[in-house]
């Protein structure tokens, strides 16, 4: 749980909310093709659940103010400056309109690149 205190009382979300809503707006950004396990933990748990949008992310608060590690592969080829830049103002954007919370940081690791998989025309 991450709680907040605000003057007219506190605020407690669940790490797993937060992760979840950050993963799918990462993963929605152009040249991000996954998002890669940060613990052993996420990685035990994507190794049975195929699909966990929330594999990759990490949130604490500090101060107030949330901070936010991701983890994420990205398509061979494209500007990951660019990507990065992307992801940090989507998820910024995405977890403050979504929750009235403060980011104060996300930083964005690039664990791996993907080959794009494009279909071949051999043949025609």
């Amino acid at each position: 749980m991450i709680s907040i205190e605000r003057s007219a009382g506190s605020i407690e979300i669940s790490k797993e909310y937060f992760a979840r809503l950050i993963g799918f707006a990462a993963s929605e950004c152009f040249g991000v093709s996954g998002m890669v396990p940060s613990s052993p933990n996420q990685e035990l748990r994507a190794f049975f659940r195929k699909n966990d949008v929330d594999k990759g992310v990490a949130v604490k608060s500090v101060n107030g103010k949330l901070h936010i590690e991701l983890h994420i592969e990205v398509t061979y080829g494209v500007n990951v400056a660019a990507i990065v830049k992307s992801i940090i103002n989507k998820v910024r954007y995405t977890v403050e309109e979504a929750t009235g919370l403060r980011v104060g940081k996300v930083n964005v690791f690039v664990d791996s690149m993907k080959l794009d998989a494009a279909p071949s025309n051999k043949g025609e």
